[in-house]
């Protein structure tokens, strides 16, 4: 269950994350009446946080209807963050710790914490270590002008000095990928979005939110020759564009996980099993790898621990948080060299069935709130698994920033 994503500084740009991810588990508590359940845990997590908000998955806990007795856990990998959420609880539950969990995620653009210089930080920190008058006062004679410009936060990496978008241009350059096949695969997400709102598919996934009752960010209007009019983003002579590009956005998302023992005695239909998860990491400081590269060596080793073909699935969530890093990621697992080379594969992974690829739409139409587009992909996963008989597995496939990556398997 999840709200309506939402474009960053419009309609959630007085939310909180607290408010929308209350909103999310909320969701899924009255979905299947779990008032007064207490659970094993939940877990979740936001990547722009304030301060405040340390305890946040607890404190949205205790306005959901769940039994004051439920746990809940922060953590934070990024943009996997909620996928990751659901792994911890899920093992959880494999170990025979919890019969069930929630798992989730939320992130606020438009309520980004803003702060002052550390400068400033340790000017006022060392006055309230002074013992004396004049200890506490003496700092304050270093105040400059320069203390009271904000700090903004921004999505850079600290280790490059470079934004997402820019580490992206750089790997579409590597892996040759041209403008036309970004824009082609940004058009097929706005438009399989848009059919799969027409159909009602995201009707019981998505709860109203502050008046919001569809993500607003689907153009099922677009078309190619729309999205090629638009002008590069993170370089003049590159191919990122906004419109090929996830646009900054505002939600919450959220899942139950159990055992099926547990949701037997409540009635509770199993769509699917989350049965394999898999966390990577890659060089991207030196410059030996591309920024967002982490799932093309994920998947092949949970492929591995799984003894699986990329071609045994029925379905392929791969997050967008450009087209063209899902286009490099797919080319990487076509070429033989890479393969071997790199991944230490004996051969190519091989293509996969692109119609099978994110096949209501993907975070360049939908949206992409940091922290809940992990569960957002896990939630539609398993609702088209349930839905197909003929289906036996879905592959989920996210790339963070931290040049980190997350994957999982769910089956019927």
């Amino acid at each position: 269950m999840r709200i309506p994503f939402a474009r960053s500084y419009g309609n959630y740009a007085t939310s909180s994350n607290q408010d929308m991810l209350t909103a999310a588990f909320r969701a899924v508590v009255e979905r299947y009446k779990l008032q007064g359940e207490r659970l094993g845990d939940v877990a979740a997590g936001a990547v722009i946080k304030h301060s405040k908000d340390f305890n946040l998955v607890r404190e949205s806990v205790l306005s959901v209807g769940l039994d004051a007795q439920t746990p809940g856990l922060d953590l934070q990998r990024a943009c996997g963050t909620s996928l990751e959420a659901a792994i911890v609880i899920g093992n959880k539950i494999a170990l025979g710790q919890i019969d069930a969990g929630l798992a989730g995620g939320a992130d606020s653009i438009s309520d980004a914490p803003i702060v002052y210089p550390r400068s400033y930080q340790q000017l006022l920190l060392a006055s309230y270590r002074g013992r004396s008058a004049w200890q506490r006062v003496k700092p304050f004679l270093g105040l400059r002008p320069r203390h009271f410009r904000p700090v903004l936060p921004a999505v850079v990496e600290p280790r490059t000095g470079l934004s997402m978008g820019q580490s992206c241009e750089l790997m579409a350059k590597r892996w040759q990928i041209t403008r036309t096949e970004q824009d082609q695969l940004a058009y097929e997400s706005h438009i399989k979005a848009a059919a799969a709102w027409k159909e009602g598919f995201y009707d019981d996934l998505v709860v109203p939110f502050q008046g919001v009752k569809t993500d607003n960010n689907v153009r099922g209007d677009t078309s190619v020759e729309k999205l090629g009019k638009l002008r590069p983003s993170f370089a003049a002579d590159g191919t990122l564009t906004a419109g090929n590009s996830t646009p900054l956005t505002d939600g919450a998302s959220a899942v139950l996980l159990a055992t099926p023992e547990w949701a037997a005695r409540r009635n509770l239909p199993v769509q699917a099993y989350l049965t394999y998860g898999k966390v990577w990491a890659v060089d991207y400081v030196s410059g030996k790898e591309g920024l967002l590269m982490a799932p093309a060596y994920a998947v092949p080793a949970m492929l591995k621990d799984a003894g699986l073909m990329l071609q045994d699935f029925d379905y392929y969530e791969i997050h967008e948080a450009f087209a063209a890093q899902v286009l490099c990621t797919l080319k990487t697992w076509e070429t033989p060299e890479y393969c071997r080379d790199t991944l230490g594969l004996p051969g190519p992974l091989g293509a996969i069935d692109r119609s099978k690829m994110n096949v209501k739409g993907g975070s360049v139409a939908l949206g992409h709130p940091f922290g809940a587009t992990g569960t957002r992909i896990l939630a539609t996963l398993a609702k088209l698994l349930a839905g197909n008989t003929a289906a036996k597995r879905g592959l989920m496939s996210l790339c963070t920033a931290g040049g980190m990556g997350v994957t999982a398997i769910v089956e019927r």
